[in-house]
């Protein structure tokens, strides 16, 4: 197959925040390039003014509120949405989306099955395996699409708008999924390695907002880099931990899509989950913060699955216990730091086998 023959065609993209903006400036490098936003005035002003929050983009980008638009035009789609929204953004795009389609998706999060959101308060509630998708997987039940890919990595939208290098991964079960997304994506400020651990790439996408959280509330309450670099080696740990009981090999964990977006989230004030961490540890409320920023911080509505998961499956994950206690219980957050320093960690690498 050549893979250039979705290149022909333009690119779609589903979504409109930063992540989606930033592949867009990436995918317009190479093509013409169809973006999907529910909002009228975000289409309109991409289509009228080629820029959309003081960022200009090529005359060969476009946008609409047509789902069938976008599917009958692209064959190669990038969905960018928050997680809370995306099987019900996939439904509107089902009817139009046909088996010669792919699919690869940026989504750093979980959905849920059998159990809504507001659930997960419940101390009984059990949440399984069987209750949780991953947005490949989410994909695949809504759709008829085959060809899925899994977008992951160091890739802060702000840097990437900058035009400032790195480096992605692009993991799926076929090749041509990760060879299409080289042939739009690659450039010599943006690496696209590739990978068919799927389901270790999501999982580790998702999990490290949590450990960003925690970062961000050393960085709030002025802590330093020995104990960042602490929080972060432990947090790759647990993630490690999550992602065997749910049926992820360690491998993707500690490659570009696991340590390597860990460590860009976990230390940078462009990363949402960081500043959510900060701001909290500043003094902030967990409504006030979040009712106040532009964009979701997936770690917050992950920690609390996260927790669920943990307490199903009796899960040794003391960093993300306390971070659960401090983000939801209003637990003291110097009193979780003497905890977590005191804890009496016996290993120091216990996940290598």
């Amino acid at each position: 197959m050549n893979h250039l023959n979705h290149v022909k065609r333009p690119v779609g993209v589903i979504g409109s925040g930063s992540f989606g903006i930033a592949i867009t400036k990436l995918l317009e490098v190479h093509t013409d390039v169809l973006i999907y936003s529910r909002r009228a005035e975000t289409v309109v002003a991409i289509n009228e003014t080629h820029e959309y929050n003081n960022i200009q983009l090529a005359h060969c980008v476009k946008a609409t509120l047509d789902p069938k638009e976008l599917s009958d035009t692209c064959h190669l789609i990038f969905v960018m949405i928050p997680s809370a929204a995306f099987r019900t953004t996939i439904q509107k795009f089902s009817p139009f989306l046909m088996p010669y389609h792919i699919l690869i998706h940026g989504t750093k999060g979980f959905d849920l099955v059998g159990i809504k959101d507001e659930d997960l308060d419940g101390r009984k509630t059990i949440v399984s395996r069987a209750n949780i998708r991953t947005m490949s997987e989410v994909i695949l039940e809504e759709t008829s699409v085959v060809r899925v890919g899994c977008l992951s990595g160091p890739n802060l939208a702000s840097e990437l708008l900058a035009n400032q290098p790195t480096a992605t991964l692009i993991a799926s079960r076929f090749d041509e999924v990760v060879e299409a997304g080289k042939a739009v994506l690659n450039s010599n400020r943006f690496h696209v390695f590739g990978s068919r651990e799927v389901l270790g790439a999501e999982f580790a996408g998702a999990l490290k907002n949590i450990i960003a959280i925690g970062s961000g509330i050393l960085g709030g309450k002025g802590l330093g880099r020995n104990i960042q670099a602490m929080l972060i080696t432990r947090g790759l740990t647990e993630m490690i931990a999550f992602g065997a009981r749910l049926g992820a090999s360690n491998q993707a964990f500690l490659g570009t899509a696991g340590i390597g977006d860990l460590i860009a989230t976990a230390t940078s004030t462009n990363s949402r989950n960081y500043t959510f961490g900060m701001r909290l540890a500043q003094g902030e409320s967990r409504e006030t913060i979040l009712n106040s920023m532009s964009e979701v911080a997936e770690g917050v509505r992950t920690l609390r699955i996260a927790n669920r998961i943990a307490r199903t499956y009796r899960l040794h994950v003391p960093i993300c216990d306390m971070l659960y206690r401090v983000v939801f219980d209003d637990f003291d957050i110097d009193k979780a730091l003497i905890y977590l320093m005191e804890y009496p960690y016996d290993v120091d690498v216990d996940f290598i086998k």
